[in-house]
């Protein structure tokens, strides 16, 4: 109920893994769609990178302006840190205090004077400004680190190395806001270096399994969790659903649950596919001599998948239904099954005739030797 400078930061990290999530599934899922000419509506949906920027903008995003009122020399307090937010965000519609709200003539008892509220994807916060300097300064004095330096014991030195004297810096230590920001940062980066992919349950198949998303050959992924409270009070088999739902909301689930259903569950390069299930047409099995495209072009029209079901893209095969996916990789087993049976076969025969032609030529070997003794 009352959300002061950390949960003011661990809604920043929020909001930078919400990014994350619609560039790399929602926005880079239809960007493929274009980039491929595949034709289809595009689905719209909520980029927060407005609120991303409203918060660690480097020259005027709310961290740069507390780190700025906690550098001014003079008194500083929380007053002068909301008066500076409510001038730089007067007209953003994703920042209200009382100030903006009186200026818009929007009556609202719920903000509180020491209080600024962000839109953020997942529902508006209120923010109490009071401790938001002290607890971003979060200096520790550097004669307490230089004593704890000097101290003979060994654990203690490892803990504070700003203490060394030869590493002594005149520069004033980085705020807490600054290092939280440079921490996501990192994180970003990694995230972003990742292929993402996701886990589904198929309850079809007996116990509970995990499989990535899309099928096929593995590929290397990171996991984005999406994970939902069913209860407030750790039930089993007991579901809130008003609290299911605003999760659903507040994850950006909804979004790309359109993106999905309104485009193909699976998509795979050509060359990829073909090697994958050539063994499924008799025109593409064991070679085939044409392009790629034409290969899996001969192949999905031996097999009659409605048109519907399959969209050619310039490098990729898209196909819409995952059923339509089951039934390729359902056709793919039988046919591997059918093959290590003719393998089989093939080398039974084999060895067998190998074995009677040195059985009947010791017989005739034995018969001659016999009827010249005789």
């Amino acid at each position: 109920q009352d959300n002061g400078f950390e949960q003011f930061i661990i809604n920043y990290c929020n909001e930078k893994l919400q990014q994350v999530f619609i560039l790399m599934t929602l926005k880079e899922e239809q960007e493929e769609y274009v980039r491929e000419g595949i034709q289809w509506t595009p689905v719209e949906f909520f980029d927060n990178s407005i609120i991303c920027n409203l918060i660690e903008n480097s020259k005027c995003g709310i961290l740069a302006m507390l780190d700025e009122e906690c550098l001014r020399p003079g008194v500083v307090n929380e007053d002068t840190f909301l008066i500076k937010l409510n001038q730089l965000f007067a007209t953003h519609k994703h920042y209200e205090s009382k100030e903006t709200q009186n200026a818009r003539h929007v009556m609202d008892a719920s903000l509180p004077p020491q209080c600024f509220r962000i839109h953020h994807y997942a529902g508006k916060v209120t923010y109490n400004v009071t401790g938001f300097i002290e607890k971003n300064n979060d200096l520790l004095f550097r004669d307490l680190s230089q004593a704890m330096w000097a101290t003979q014991h060994t654990l203690l030195r490892s803990l504070f190395p700003e203490g060394d004297p030869q590493r002594v810096s005149l520069k004033l230590p980085p705020t807490a806001g600054f290092q939280f920001k440079a921490s996501v940062a990192t994180l970003m980066k990694n995230l972003y270096s990742k292929n993402p992919n996701y886990i589904r349950y198929r309850p079809w198949e007996g116990a509970p399994a995990l499989s990535l998303v899309p099928a096929g050959p593995p590929q290397p992924t990171a996991a984005l969790p999406r994970c939902i409270k069913p209860n407030e009070t750790k039930t089993a088999m007991l579901f809130t659903p008003e609290l299911v739902l605003a999760q659903i909301r507040y994850l950006g689930l909804m979004e790309n649950v359109r993106v999905r259903r309104a485009g193909y569950a699976f998509r795979q390069l050509y060359g990829l596919f073909l090697e994958r299930y050539k063994m499924l047409s008799p025109r593409t099995w064991p070679r085939w001599a044409g392009s790629d495209r034409e290969g899996a072009e001969v192949l999905l029209a031996e097999l009659a998948f409605p048109p519907e079901e399959l969209a050619f893209g310039h490098t990729k095969i898209f196909i819409r239904s995952p059923h339509t996916l089951f039934d390729l990789e359902r056709r793919r087993q039988e046919r591997v099954a059918q093959l290590a049976t003719l393998i089989q076969k093939t080398f039974r025969g084999w060895r067998c005739r190998t074995q009677y032609q040195l059985m009947r030529k010791s017989q005739i070997i034995i018969s001659a030797w016999f009827r010249g003794h005789m």
